[in-house]
């Protein structure tokens, strides 16, 4: 029996007394709103059924996005990346970092 009441969380009785109680109130209120079993159980398979083919339009809505900055995004790395690697190579005869171009010796200031 403790095991039964720990799992319920009191008297098993008692829990289900409130259950009723409870289940009776919202009942009332959502009869009052005018909300039915099954009009409720209807409008959340409509729910689901938007959220399914939301989920698939964000899926559409992400590739036509990741689509359009690809095009602009890839070839500008590609650009850098051989910039990168072609004047790495190039720089690499000069001994001191002051030799290189675009540096500024601190001995000139």
């Amino acid at each position: 029996m403790a095991a039964l009441e720990r799992f319920f969380g009191g008297s098993p009785g008692a829990v289900v007394t409130r259950l009723v109680v409870m289940s009776v109130i919202v009942g009332v209120i959502f009869s009052t709103i005018g909300i039915h079993p099954y009009e409720l159980i209807e409008s959340i398979q409509r729910l689901a059924l938007r959220l399914y083919n939301m989920g698939f339009d964000a899926f559409e809505w992400l590739f036509a996005y990741l689509w359009l900055g690809a095009l602009v995004v890839v070839p500008v790395w590609f650009v850098s990346r051989v910039w990168t690697v072609y004047f790495s190579r190039r720089d690499e005869g000069f001994e001191d970092m002051g030799d290189r171009p675009g540096n500024v010796d601190s001995k000139m200031l």
